[in-house]
């Protein structure tokens, strides 16, 4: 059943058109993803949905009393709001069930003081506020704008497993592959101004999405085949009086009016990184507390040249603090960061840092560099921005007209820009697209240098990181080799082995403890004969012939089974006979192994006598 229903919907901004006439309708259970490259409108769609935006044309036609709790993904709040006092706005029952549903949801992602006011949080503390209401209000349509943004590990697997069982519709934007797999069963793809869906998770999404891909290439092939045969034919000076040479030329006209499949532009990641001496960038000792709060205690590293590292831990534990110590914009308590005099840092911070929102978008990259170093030689400020996807009209508007993830991109850019050979990521994931993440684990995979990354996307670090360092919410860090499924893999293997070793000790002590009870068994019976019973006797003078006669009658089965392969009748009939021999001959076969080592220890008694 259509709970909502996208119809013709239209939308330009400038000359960028958004959306070109697009439609869609979702049904009852669907747990959507929206899936674009940055700019491409996969905001403006939930707002739209929401109601917060109005498009050029076209309309949204809702069920009655449909209710929509929407993320953003920037959320105002109201001036002077306290934590719980925010959650529970709007809320129709603001009592005793309201009130535990809404800290319940609060302290699922780690906000314990209810009466906090709002402002003193962080940017991330915000984003899990504004999540816990959405979370908190009853609705039967969530629209939830980059949610796992700010989340750790522990916290997006609780977020998965409670959407997963949310009985209304989910409509949300992510880059967390992961998280797509295991939440979604509908993909909705933006591209070039057009909505395409598919009915499939992430993984199964890129298999059907090649697939329509390449029958767009088959068909833009048919189409140029048709129309230069036609164009042959018009250049032999075909005269268009009769009906039929008309509308041959009429379609000559719409085959050389209409477009071919759009190509996806990709950003392209090139750089040439600084040469990298002997010395790199060396830890030794390190210890950061603020407060009573111990983050890092005692940690010392020494950084292997094109060593991708990977860290993880809860919020607050310490990481962007310990990469900030690591690129030299922090300082430790105690303990020295040595750095070679060759490395050049490149700091990606978690925040986009702020950008002067009237400058222009070639401006903002001319500050930095006029040139850029490439395999290929240098090439210009506006042919870099190019390869990252700003338009020659983009590069010349304000950095105020560019998207969040746009921002972000441009942000990227600026850092890469610079040649390092040492990198540094805090949340490089957030806000940029699943298309450019893809190519930016490419990129830092053959990077010529040292990456160190701050990261609670999982796909992202099992793609690129070699080595996980995870703290442990003392002050300590754990190392684990390999991604973060090794990662995983080896928790497991770590926290199994209390119970793999109790069950082994019971193993051991259940074995010594029969063999203790055979050897009391023995003594008590080791002088009494050992012989067939009448009816052992029998059965093993004819258990031979018995065995041979099984098989015989199952290779015959077998035949008839081959001679009546079209008779599905007989074929079953046949199939469960040769069953049925095949369990007896198994039971036989076990007899005679009994039968014959009984037959053994007979001779041998015989013999010692």
């Amino acid at each position: 059943m259509n709970v909502l229903n996208i119809e013709h919907i239209s939308k330009i901004y400038g000359e960028k058109v958004i959306f070109d006439d697009v439609s869609c309708g979702i049904q009852e259970g669907d747990k959507i993803g929206v899936i674009g490259i940055n700019g491409t409108g996969k905001t403006t769609m939930l707002k739209i949905i929401a109601g917060l935006e109005e498009a050029d044309s076209g309309q949204i036609v809702k069920q009655n009393g449909l209710r929509i709790a929407y993320l953003t993904q920037n959320p105002d709040f109201p001036e002077g709001a306290t934590v719980l006092s925010y959650v529970l706005e709007g809320i129709p029952e603001s009592g005793w069930t309201a009130k535990s549903e809404a800290k319940s949801a609060l302290t699922r992602l780690n906000i314990t003081d209810y009466d906090e006011p709002i402002a003193h949080l962080s940017g991330g503390q915000q984003k899990r506020v504004a999540l816990a209401k959405v979370l908190a209000a009853p609705s039967d349509v969530l629209l939830l704008d980059e949610p796992t943004n700010h989340l750790d590990t522990e916290m997006i697997v609780w977020l998965e497993d409670y959407l997963q069982r949310f009985r209304g519709v989910i409509i949300m934007v992510t880059h967390d592959r992961y998280f797509l797999d295991k939440v979604t069963n509908k993909i909705l793809e933006i591209s070039h101004g057009q909505l395409y869906s598919y009915e499939a998770n992430y993984s199964d999404f890129m298999e059907m999405k090649a697939q329509r891909e390449e029958m767009e290439v088959a068909s833009e092939r048919k189409r140029q085949s048709v129309l230069r045969m036609e164009l042959e034919w018009a250049k032999r000076g075909c005269r268009a009086r009769s009906t039929k040479q008309k509308a041959r030329l009429e379609r000559l006209e719409a085959l050389k009016n209409s477009a071919g499949p759009a190509e996806e532009q990709l950003v392209e990641l090139e750089s040439v990184g600084t040469r990298m001496g002997k010395k790199t960038v060396e830890l030794h000792h390190i210890s950061k507390s603020y407060g009573d709060r111990k983050l890092i205690e005692d940690f010392s590293y020494i950084f292997l040249k094109n060593q991708r590292l990977g860290i993880i831990g809860a919020n607050g534990c310490g990481k962007s603090t310990l990469l900030k110590i690591m690129a030299g914009l922090e300082e430790p308590d105690k303990g020295q960061v040595d750095i070679g005099e060759t490395i050049q840092m490149g700091y990606f911070a978690q925040e986009v840092p702020d950008m002067d929102t009237e400058q222009r978008v070639i401006d903002y990259v001319k500050d930095i560099a006029e040139y850029v170093s490439t395999k290929e030689g240098k090439i210009t400020a506006s042919q870099m921005l190019e390869r990252f996807l700003f338009t020659p009209d983009m590069q010349y508007a304000p950095v105020s007209k560019l998207s969040g993830g746009e921002k972000k991109r441009l942000y990227l850019l600026s850092i890469l820009q610079s040649a390092p050979n040492f990198l540094v990521l805090d949340e490089v994931s957030n806000d940029i697209d699943i298309p450019t993440m893809t190519i930016l684990e490419d990129y830092l995979i053959s990077f010529p240098g040292i990456v160190v990354t701050v990261s609670h996307d999982r796909y992202f670090l099992d793609n690129v990181a070699d080595r996980i360092f995870e703290f442990d919410g003392n002050g300590h860090l754990q190392q684990y080799e390999g991604g973060y499924t090794d990662y995983l893999e080896a928790k497991e293997r770590i926290l199994s082995l209390p119970a793999l070793n109790a069950k082994e000790k019971q193993l051991e002590e259940k074995d010594i403890s029969s063999k203790e009870s055979q050897g009391k068994k023995w003594k008590q019976n080791h002088t009494a004969k050992i012989k067939f019973s009448y009816k052992e006797q029998r059965e093993y003078e004819t258990i031979d012939g018995d065995i041979e006669t099984l098989e015989g009658q199952i290779a015959g089965l077998e035949e008839d089974i081959m001679s009546n392969a079209t008779n599905s009748a007989k074929l079953s009939e046949l199939i469960e006979k040769k069953q049925q021999k095949e369990k007896t001959l198994n039971e036989k076969m076990d007899r005679w192994v009994y039968l014959s080592d009984l037959a053994e220890k007979i001779e041998a008694q015989k013999a010692d006598v």
